[in-house]
């Protein structure tokens, strides 16, 4: 049985809408969710790799804050030994001396940490800035 030409102009008509809607429409729209698919992913690294740097520089920052108060104590632990030797002779003297090395320790503390926080909010805002410009650059 010979089919009816009517039915292969169907079969014909429906292969090429599936090759036209194939390379017109759904190849560029899978390679377009793909690219999308990839600046999400992108993203997503970079942003996890901004966390691992603020998370490494707060640790850098406590580390350099240990180790200023640890000096700290360590200057006025000496401080105090030497007034302790003294305190016989020159017990007002000393007292002057050991309280003008505890505000200058402190004053120096407090400085530092002051420049720390500006350094680390400094390198934030710049993350920040980077993770916008490449998150909406690629989103676009």
């Amino acid at each position: 049985m010979i089919p009816d030409l009517s039915t292969i102009g169907v079969v014909f008509f429906l292969l090429l809408c599936t090759v036209l809607l194939n390379t017109l429409i759904f190849q560029p729209l899978l390679k377009v969710m793909d690219q999308r698919t990839a600046a999400v992913r992108d993203a997503k690294e970079l942003a996890d790799s901004a966390r691992t740097k603020a998370a490494g520089a707060a640790a850098e920052y406590d580390r350099t804050l240990n180790a200023a108060r640890a000096e700290v104590y360590t200057q006025i632990d000496e401080t105090r030994r030497g007034a302790l030797d003294e305190r016989a002779r020159l017990l007002t003297e000393t007292r002057a001396s050991v309280e003008r090395e505890i505000r200058d320790a402190t004053n120096r503390v407090a400085e530092e940490s002051d420049t720390a926080r500006v350094a680390l909010d400094r390198e934030a805002a710049g993350l920040a800035d980077a993770i916008v410009t490449r998150v909406l650059g690629r989103a676009s």
